[in-house]
């Protein structure tokens, strides 16, 4: 049917008012982005708030911010602050304040230093916590002064590694885990299929608490200027009320004080007259001040490309179950534009990841192989960069980890659920017909035949032997007999990692930079542009779908499911995440991931 003159006219004009609307809210919104920078007082006191998830890093969307959408808080960002405000002469001192928080322990090194970087200023940096752990005081003792509430408390009690194990509940429904694995510590599947820990899951356990319960002692001794002995046995008869570790016979924190009262210290400090009131800028105002009004993030430019969560192909995107996944062709697509790029001059991969599919981590790595004929490729390991996590970062020019860093696991397994019980139990019935001798090797109520269970060990044995440990051996220098040696799924704590050749460098993501900055002959006193990719959807991309095949109606039920996924007991989201990768090796995908899902407090 034709349309009338009329009617088209009307169209047009309607196009027109849209994309003028559009156009309008665009500038409104740089109107009000450039009148919302905040104005920062002089002598004023940061107060940075430890808290909530911290993912390793989410990109800020001005556009949310104006709309008063609500955006996660990330590690990146709290890092970030503590630069500018080293930089910024307006900022007199810092207040870090501690709650409990999603930081792993190599987040928590990281956090440690970026907070002695900025005490090099000759800047006040203040700790303050209401309750606390090995964790929350580990991070506070690397301020110049720590206070808590008189109510308050400090648990520095030791550490204990919590694996859980699901086979008795796996058993009681029917359910019966079919697996291969290579190596002697590569027991993820022991999840599934053990009820107790293995030997090897055992030794790797007490070498890790070891190494992290070493560093917590010498940690502590160092900052509280404490015998190393006399910390052991402050550990030993913890917990202490904040009264008690105030007392100069324990010396743990430096007062039992109200936050009010350490605004008082800290108004006293910083010299400020009597009538004064102190001036405070909080984290969510102070991130609003650019980078480059502060000298900061400005010259020649190096991709920072985040690789965070679980492994797998497709897209990146948010887990329902709490937590970010690494996809395939979102990395390839970044890591292949950071290469094709010519304004940028090095790469730094950021791994925070306990690994997952073999396919894909052998994608990114080929990416990563190719793009490192261009430029320099420096990896950067947050709390984990195991097994796939590992594989993606092996053939760098350089690799820098934390000392907690969780590494390693170099190994492989794959497998399936034997479901016939549970169908049994449930009353479900079916029957397979086939063509071909292992036609019916992804069946789900029917354990593997001896000639299909050599079929997956050969695979495994070629994704292990074949792909694996020489990839690893050629990107460290190493030969196949020292990976294997090394290998064989055990899981290294990155100073570990350091002294048996599989990193090349202790730090963060700063330290990454450096030497990024060294192998593109950048010069070391000169700050760079830091190009982060993937490039982030923003709000408006996502509520209209222009960007990664996302529509409103797919927010709105992603939005729905998470809601439904949070109001679980972590424990369970925990098991969940897990099983929604292991659910994947039903298609025979090939897994690299950490042994098992570790918990250490």
């Amino acid at each position: 049917m034709a349309i009338s003159k009329t009617a088209k006219t009307i169209f047009i004009v309607i196009g027109v008012l849209v994309v003028l609307m559009i156009f309008s809210l665009i500038g409104l919104l740089i109107v009000a982005e450039s009148l919302s920078k905040p104005s920062v007082p002089e002598n004023s006191v940061l107060v940075l708030k430890i808290a909530g998830e911290l993912p390793d890093h989410s990109a800020d969307d001005p556009a949310a911010d104006l709309l008063g959408v609500p955006q996660p808080k990330s590690f990146s960002s709290l890092l970030t602050q503590l630069r500018k405000a080293k930089a910024d002469k307006r900022i007199g001192a810092v207040l870090v304040d501690i709650e409990f928080s999603g930081l792993g322990w190599a987040k928590a090194d990281e956090l440690r230093r970026a907070m002695k970087d900025f005490r090099d200023s000759g800047k006040p940096l203040y700790a303050y916590s209401e309750l606390g752990t090995n964790k929350e005081y580990y991070v506070a003792a690397a301020a110049e002064k720590i206070y808590m509430p008189p109510t308050g408390d400090i648990y520095i009690t030791g550490f204990a590694a919590n694996a859980m194990f699901y086979r008795g509940s796996l058993d009681k429904l029917g359910i019966e885990p079919e697996v291969i694995q290579i190596g002697k510590y590569k027991n993820a599947p022991d999840a599934y299929a053990r009820k107790e820990m293995s030997e090897g899951q055992r030794e790797v356990l007490n070498a890790v608490l070891d190494d992290l319960y070493g560093r917590l002692v010498s940690s502590i001794s160092e900052d509280r200027k404490i015998d190393r002995e006399r910390v052991i046995e402050l550990i030993d008869e913890a917990p202490y009320n904040a009264v008690q570790a105030a007392d100069k016979s324990i010396g743990l924190i430096d007062g039992a004080l109200y936050r009010d009262e350490v605004y008082k210290e800290l108004h006293k400090r910083l010299g400020y007259a009597e009538e004064d009131e102190l001036r405070t800028i909080s984290e969510g105002s102070y991130k609003q001040v650019p980078s480059e009004t502060l000298g900061l993030n400005d010259g020649e430019r190096i991709a920072v490309i985040y690789a965070s969560g679980a492994i797998s192909t497709g897209r990146s995107n948010n887990s329902p179950f709490g937590s970010q996944t690494v996809g395939s062709d979102t990395i390839v697509s970044a890591v292949n534009s950071a290469a094709d790029d010519e304004s940028i001059k090095a790469i730094v991969l950021r791994v925070d990841s306990p690994g997952g599919s073999a396919l894909a981590s052998d994608l990114m790595w080929h990416a990563l192989e190719k793009a490192k004929e261009k430029k320099p490729v420096v990896v950067s390991m947050g709390d984990y960069a195991a097994s796939g996590g590992y594989y993606i970062a092996c053939n760098a020019n350089k690799i820098v980890a934390e000392p907690s860093t969780l590494t390693g696991s170099i190994g492989v397994f794959l497998g399936k659920p034997v479901l016939k019980g549970f169908y049994d139990w449930v009353g479900v019935s079916n029957e397979y017909i086939l063509r071909g001798k292992n036609a019916g090797i992804f069946r789900e109520t029917e354990k593997w035949t001896d000639d299909e269970r050599a079929q997956f060990q050969e695979q495994a044995n070629n994704i292990y032997y074949n792909n694996f440990v020489p990839k690893v051996a050629t990107g460290r220098g190493m030969n196949n007999e020292q990976v294997d040696s090394i290998g064989q799924g055990r899981v290294w704590t990155g100073a570990q990692a350091k002294r048996n050749g599989l990193v090349d460098e202790i730090g963060g993501l700063e330290k990454a930079i450096e030497i990024a900055k060294e192998l593109a002959n950048l010069p070391a006193d000169k700050d760079v542009k830091r190009v982060v990719l993937p490039k982030p959807e923003t709000l408006f991309e996502r509520l209209l779908g222009t960007s990664n095949d996302t529509t409103f109606s797919s927010v709105e039920e992603m939005k729905a499911q998470e809601a439904l996924i949070k109001a679980l007991p972590e424990d369970v989201r925990r098991s969940l995440r897990f099983a929604a990768l292991f659910d994947r090796m039903k298609k025979g995908e090939a897994m690299m991931i950490l042994p098992y899902d570790l918990e250490i407090e």
